[in-house]
């Protein structure tokens, strides 16, 4: 039986085209080994960073890569016109997300104070692989409905 959580309530609830794929989630897996653990090409596997701004007083933010990248803390930071970003350690992304390392999800934290940001890399894709918001869980979907979904900025992120 597929696994409900928030995340497929939430594309059930919008109609959203998705599919699920389960895989061993008992301990971290990176996005590379997520790509091999679900059989699908790694560039199609985004991963969820936390990201802090300098000026704590604004919202953090979520930013999607493909697996085999990583992000350019200063194309990003040019990008979102900020001055300094850092990439959040695994305890504190953790703690303001609420989720583990490895499960952490743009869709699981809808109504979470994040902004969202997806590298322009995905907009090569038709569909993309991210977490179903816990360890163990993908979901594919539609670039555009995640966009929709997550009111993600498309942004130079590696």
């Amino acid at each position: 039986m597929a696994i409900k959580n928030n995340v497929t309530r939430l594309l059930d609830a919008r109609q959203v085209a998705y599919t699920t794929t389960e895989y061993d989630g008992s301990q971290f897996h990176s996005a590379d080994e997520v790509a091999q653990l679900i059989g699908v090409p790694v560039e199609q596997v985004y991963k969820t960073i936390v990201v802090l701004r300098e000026d704590k007083t604004r919202k953090p933010l979520l930013v999607l890569v493909a697996a085999p990248h990583e992000i350019d803390l200063k194309k990003l930071a040019a990008s979102l016109g900020e001055k300094k970003l850092r990439i959040a350690k695994h305890d504190e992304a953790e703690k303001l997300t609420g989720l583990q390392v490895g499960g952490i999800s743009a869709l699981a934290l809808q109504h979470k104070p994040f902004e969202v940001c997806l590298d322009r890399s995905a907009l090569d894709c038709e569909h993309i692989h991210v977490s179903g918001g816990q360890r163990g869980l993908d979901v594919q979907l539609g670039v555009k409905d995640l966009l929709a979904l997550t009111k993600a900025k498309v942004v130079e992120a590696t």
